[in-house]
């Protein structure tokens, strides 16, 4: 009886240790230190507001586009505070880093960011928003422009982006990049993400942190972002592409983008596998191309003639909020999984999730927690 016992005490020990050996998910989690995913960017204050047809019209805007404000369009940052608006911490990257560290949880700081602003109160606000979001955020403050603002013209789920640049323009690589201690947060970091916006400021910080990327082997991540940057920043584009490990964009930017290189297609498939065989520096991985394509199936190449299609999750359309932010929350949830080394489907998974969630949110917003793993 006495060895009956001990078997049945060591039956129960084992029982006991099993469950410790049942989580890798968060073991993973663990591995996950501070600085891992480095993004840099235009940081903006998003000044959303739900506006009528008029309002577009009179500033000749299309229901559905980003652009950057000219002249004409100063007026409409004084008169969009005729609708009711709210404020987000906005600008393409900085959306995406928050989602990806809204995805990742704990740790707090796994996402840096960098960008300029102005030393005033909206500057203020973004360092509060980002401090809130718990994303590493060091900002360049400079006192010669004023903190970089986006009017979110809101019409049905379409929403028609305005930035203006001001402070986000004037990114220096010498005044902030290049200083010691912000360079040691870049060598800390596994993985990087750029949104194209950023080739109009400083497509030479973009340069210096892709090149350190494929030195180390590290991921270095970019978005077409917009079919102008594709047009007119075309060169700068060009030049960081040999880079780029993951190509994001959408099927707008897709189209606009293989005009500009000649591919001569329009089926976004067959874009996605000339864009991946684009050259590439680091011959140790792949490049790999998302295209999402709203509410239709997202496209990613795998490598050599392999591609996927993923369904995107359903939602009813009125539970449909608003879909500004939707792109740029589909990139953070797909860096959140991509920064802990899950497979791509996963990174597709979570990034179709935290789209999903944004939707349903005004701005590029969400509720306290994920329910994603």
């Amino acid at each position: 009886r006495e060895n009956g016992n001990k078997g049945i005490k060591r039956i129960r020990t084992e029982e006991r240790k099993t469950p410790k050996r049942k989580t890798p998910e968060r073991k993973t989690l663990t591995k996950l230190s501070p600085n891992s995913l480095f993004g840099m960017g235009n940081p903006l204050l998003d000044i959303s507001a739900v506006v009528d047809k008029d309002f577009l019209e009179k500033y000749g805007l299309k229901a559905n586009d980003q652009i950057l404000a000219e002249d004409k369009h100063k007026a409409l940052f004084e008169e969009i505070f005729k609708f009711k608006v709210e404020y987000h911490a906005g600008g393409s990257t900085q959306n995406s880093i928050k989602v990806a560290q809204w995805m990742i949880q704990e740790p707090q700081k796994v996402c840096t960011f960098f960008g300029c602003i102005g030393e005033d109160k909206f500057g203020e606000i973004l360092k509060q928003k980002a401090e809130e979001v718990h994303v590493d955020a060091h900002y360049y403050e400079q006192t010669e422009e004023p903190t970089g603002t986006c009017a979110v013209c809101i019409t049905g789920d379409n929403r028609s982006m305005v930035a203006n640049l001001a402070a986000a323009n004037y990114y220096k690589k010498d005044k902030h990049l290049d200083l010691k201690e912000n360079w040691k947060l870049v060598e800390k970091a596994k993985v990087f993400y750029i949104a194209g916006f950023f080739l109009t400021v400083s497509l030479e910080s973009i340069l210096k942190v892709a090149k350190h990327a494929s030195e180390n082997n590290k991921l270095f991540t970019l978005n077409l972002s917009a079919p102008f940057i594709c047009q007119y920043f075309k060169d700068a584009l060009m030049e960081v592409m040999p880079y780029v490990d993951v190509l994001f964009g959408n099927e707008t930017e897709a189209a606009t983008f293989s005009k500009e290189q000649g591919f001569e297609t329009e089926d976004i498939k067959e874009i996605a596998r000339k864009a991946q065989t684009l050259p590439k520096v680091n011959k140790k991985r792949l490049r790999i191309v998302v295209f999402t394509q709203g509410k239709d199936e997202t496209i990613m190449t795998k490598g050599g003639d392999k591609l996927e299609t993923f369904q995107v999750l359903q939602i009813e359309q009125k539970d449909i909020v608003d879909t500004n932010g939707a792109g740029d929350a589909f990139v953070g949830g797909f860096l959140s999984e991509l920064v802990q080394d899950k497979t791509l489907e996963q990174c597709v998974k979570a990034g179709h999730y935290a789209a999903n969630v944004t939707i349903r949110h005004t701005g590029c917003t969400f509720p306290h927690k994920p329910d994603f793993h």
